[in-house]
């Protein structure tokens, strides 16, 4: 078979700026949710987010998108990492910043469940393939500030 641009093009998956919190409480902990089991990687954990919508910045896409799903408001704070990822059915562009809880309890609105967890707990929990950078950045990211602070 022979492919023209039009052809791949067309063979690519859908692409998604995806907004995401890692939500830290006074405790150190980390909110997590997990997808509804119905659905594309439906039961797994992640970290909370949405789709951008436009016009939006991606700050104003998180805060939304957690009120949305989590019924809270949040301080988005610094950026973590951005992850360029491919799946088979779907591309995706994570853009993930630290933010902190301001107002509410979180409820599980559009998600199965939710949990605070420590960041070494994290690897107890199964995440789409995408999240794995998240982790891997979160760890890294404590380990320079215990360096920093050791020196």
């Amino acid at each position: 078979m022979r492919l023209n641009a039009k052809t791949v093009t067309n063979s690519l998956p859908p692409h998604k700026i995806i907004g995401v919190a890692v939500i830290w409480n006074d405790h150190e902990q980390i909110l997590i949710d997990r997808r509804l089991p119905k659905g594309v990687m439906g039961g797994l954990w992640e970290f909370p987010g949405g789709k951008i919508e436009p016009g939006e910045t991606i700050e104003e896409c998180i805060q939304r998108e957690i009120r949305e799903e989590l019924g809270i408001g949040i301080e988005v704070g610094k950026h973590l990492i951005t992850i360029d990822h491919t799946y088979t059915h779907l591309r995706v562009t994570l853009t993930v910043h630290h933010c902190r809880l301001i107002t509410g309890v979180p409820q599980p609105i559009e998600c199965d469940e939710i949990c605070w967890v420590y960041l070494d707990d994290l690897e107890n929990y199964t995440f789409p393939q995408a999240n794995s950078q998240i982790i891997a950045a979160l760890k890294q990211e404590v380990v320079t500030v215990n360096a920093k602070t050791n020196n």
